[in-house]
């Protein structure tokens, strides 16, 4: 992609994303965010009305009479942005790609953030870490996000979210917004993520394409795995093909849902021909 058709793109993209943001995400983004990261203040004596869960023990026993912990809300936040940018995303049988949508919806987010003063960082990752913008605040830092999003050419193809998120461990010390996209065709990183969860404000955004869902009965054909290479003749004719084939896919589906619930952090799901501005709306009102 040469720098004229780049900067094209960059740019219906901010008046796409941007219009979202400014019209529909940005009272929705800091009503549903505000609040979630507070910082000490200060220790005083309990007052009628308090919540007894902010008690501070230790000062209560050490004077005999309640004391509560005083929190200022943090009035600046950092989002992250993790998306997957393994060879899966390349897939489509609409009119776009799980990528363009994944870019748009990061997009989108990010730009609310800026509305909100926040930092927004960048993690693209594959089975490794292909690339870590550190968190800054402004539009132009957004418009190279959206830049990176668009023309980054990733090292690998396969996916390993757990190492992603190790990485996010490493790289952020206080608590952040984290956005997972992705569309998590992969497992075991439960464990992990919990470890995550607990720290920071997680959510993990699936897209993926109907076509993902099951096989159709088109006779034997020819296959390539987007992330392995692997050429392989299929007969979906069979029965038993397209039934173990739905099975798998269901089970990735239902590991994703189970491991963002156990680990308390949020999650939606969205097909590429449908509207993810409807799904992250009704997320973002449904945490408000």
């Amino acid at each position: 992609m040469d720098t004229k058709d780049l900067l094209k793109k960059v740019r219906k993209i901010e008046i796409k994303t941007r219009r979202l943001s400014d019209h529909i995400f940005g009272g929705e983004y800091h009503s549903t965010f505000k609040g979630r990261g507070m910082t000490f203040s200060e220790v005083r004596q309990y007052q009628f009305g308090d919540d007894v869960r902010n008690i501070d023990w230790n000062v209560t026993a050490r004077y005999n009479e309640p004391y509560v912990k005083v929190f200022e809300e943090e009035r600046e936040l950092t989002m992250m942005l993790m998306v997957d940018v393994s060879g899966s995303q390349f897939f489509g049988t609409q009119q776009q790609f799980k990528k363009e949508i994944l870019t748009e919806i990061a997009a989108t987010l990010a730009f609310s953030a800026t509305q909100n003063n926040d930092k927004i960082g960048l993690i693209l990752f594959t089975d490794q870490i292909e690339l870590y913008i550190p968190p800054k605040k402004g539009r132009s830092h957004v418009l190279r996000i959206i830049r990176e999003l668009l023309e980054f050419e990733p090292q690998s193809k396969k996916t390993d979210i757990t190492e992603a998120l190790k990485f996010l461990s490493n790289v952020m010390k206080k608590k952040a917004i984290v956005f997972i996209l992705s569309d998590f065709i992969t497992d075991a990183y439960q464990h992990t993520l919990k470890i995550v969860g607990n720290k920071h404000d997680v959510t993990g955004i699936r897209v993926y394409d109907q076509r993902e869902e099951a096989i159709p009965n088109l006779g034997i054909v020819a296959m390539e795995d987007e992330e392995t290479g692997e050429h392989m003749l299929v007969n979906t004719a069979s029965k038993k093909v397209r039934t173990k084939y739905s099975e798998y896919y269901q089970e990735r589906v239902n590991y994703f849902k189970e491991s963002f619930t156990r680990s308390r952090s949020g999650a939606l799901s969205s097909r590429v021909d449908e509207s993810y501005v409807k799904k992250l709306l009704g997320y973002f009102k449904a945490r408000g």
